[in-house]
Formats: C-alpha cells, structure tokens, sequence
C-alpha cells in the first residue's frame, strides 16, 4: 500500500464571481506539475488515492463549477469550465502542467488545450465526454420537462458515514477502490443549508443540468485537432447499455489529434481511475516518461 500523502493546502481563486478551490500537494525535486479535473458530481479529492502515487509531482486537483468547495451552478455551457480552469492555471503559475482529466473533466482540459496552448504540455483523458460529430447536430433537451434523472438524486444526508453506507454496496460504488469511494462521500458533502446534517455539495439540480447540456460545445472536435502536445486517451469498455459504466468517447478521437494515441481498456468501466487508482497513477506516470 502507498503511504498517503499529507492532506492538501485549498486555495481559492475568484473567476467570474466565483470562489474555484483548488487542491494542492506540494512536491520537491522539480517534477512537472500535474493538474487533474473530474467527473460531473465528483470533485477534486476524488483524485487523492492517484496522486498519492505520484509523489514526485506537485498536484493540484480541482473542484469545477458547482462541484466540492466551489460555488455556482447549475451549468448550461461546458464552456465555462474550460474558462474557470484556464484562469485559475494562469493564476496559480502552472503553464507547461501535465492535465489528467476523467469524463466531463477530460472534456475541459481538451478545451483549454486548445485556447491556451502554453498552459498544458501533455493530456491524459480517462474516458473523456467527447463523441462522435452527429451527436452535436442534435439539439439539447434543457427544461423543466426534460430533466435528466440525476435532478432526483437524494441530497441529505446526516453525516458521511450515512452516505458510505447506503451506496457502498449499490452500482457503481461498488466497483470503486474502497478509499476513494470513501473519499468521494467524505468530500462530497457540506454542512446542509438548514443548519442539520449535510447535503451534496454538487446539487442534484447543477448534476442534472451538465448532464443535459453536454451538446453544449459542438466546437469540441475542432478544438482536439488544434491541440498538438502528445494526448493520451484511455478509453473504457463500450456496451449497447445506456449506462454510466459504458464508455461515451468517440473511439476515432485520438486520431483526430497531431499527437493522439488511443488506449482501449476493456476490462475499465467508464470509472477507470476510481476501480484501480494504481493503474490510473502507472498509465500517467509511463506517458509523462514516454
């Protein structure tokens, strides 16, 4: 087992009228630093158990809009996001970082890649939400009648240890490595509006309104044949299930790419870096090296 590292320093920088958190562990020996981003509904601690295992670089792992300890939402442009990270990368001196991003966060850092090509060096996307070009000629379904299921999500909780139990043994949570999964409940609650308990701190309502607007940034597919540093995507098993576990990326993307290369891991779920945090850490570590 790898010794943890020390819990991190939080920072917030103001961006458009937002307080974004960032996580930092510092490193010594001059490593490049790494800079991760996360999932819808996740946060920024969910990357603890991966960065554990990559002493050598200063980390910083980010709550996006709306998610952990940064404010806002609910969102309508993915856009935003790749704006919020940009600015807080240029405030906190990271230019030529490693990105490490999952799901909606790959997303992100792809777009800032693309808008800022000094702020990143090289991509590492586990399972990014980018698909293929005729599903960004369809139009988004936003509105009250066409709420995306997560706006239901159960949102109280009495502490921590309540939300472990009632998801540790229920799909997906069960596949996840036991500490990030405790993890993700620990630093995915804050202290309930009431005054009692606590509550999600990415609302079921901010959860559902990413969901139902990933059509969002249909520039997506221009933006990835612009970035031209080495990416790396590593993309999950893809079933005929409309699941959470089936992969969404578009299998063509990396060769979209200047310097693309694609990893399929079929024996991943779309939660790759979540069921085996120490071979999401190896996969980072060989592509920094490569």
């Amino acid at each position: 087992m790898t010794a943890p590292r020390p819990a991190p320093a939080t920072r917030f920088f103001p961006v458009e009228g937002t307080a974004l958190a960032a996580h930092y562990w510092p490193a010594e020996g001059g490593a490049v630093p790494l800079v991760f981003a996360h999932a819808t509904g996740f946060h920024g601690r969910v990357w603890d158990e991966v960065i554990a295992r990559l002493p050598a670089h200063p980390a910083w792992a980010l709550d996006l809009r709306g998610h952990g300890r940064t404010g806002g939402g609910p969102i309508d442009d993915w856009r935003i996001l790749a704006r919020d990270v940009a600015a807080v990368m240029a405030e906190a001196g990271l230019a030529g970082a490693v990105g490490v991003g999952h799901s909606m966060g790959a997303h992100t850092l792809l777009q800032v890649a693309a808008d800022h090509p000094a702020l990143l060096r090289r991509l590492v996307l586990f399972d990014p939400v980018i698909l293929a070009p005729d599903y960004y000629a369809q139009p988004m379904a936003i509105g009250q009648e066409n709420r995306h299921p997560a706006a239901r999500r159960k949102r109280d909780f009495p502490d921590a240890e309540a939300m472990i139990a009632r998801f540790r043994t229920r799909d997906p949570y069960d596949l996840f490595d036991r500490q990030v999964f405790e993890d993700y409940c620990r630093h995915g609650l804050v202290p309930a509006a009431s005054g009692e308990g606590m509550e999600l701190a990415c609302t079921p309502e901010t959860e559902a309104s990413i969901y139902e607007s990933s059509r969002s940034n249909p520039g997506i597919l221009d933006a990835a044949r612009q970035v031209d540093i080495p990416v790396l995507v590593v993309r999950a098993q893809h079933t005929t299930l409309h699941d959470f576990k089936s992969s969404p990326t578009w299998p063509e993307l990396a060769g979209t790419m200047p310097q693309g290369v694609d990893l399929y891991r079929p024996d991943m779920t779309h939660f790759h870096p979540f069921q085996d945090p120490a071979d999401a850490a190896r996969i980072i570590a060989d592509f920094i090296a490569a």
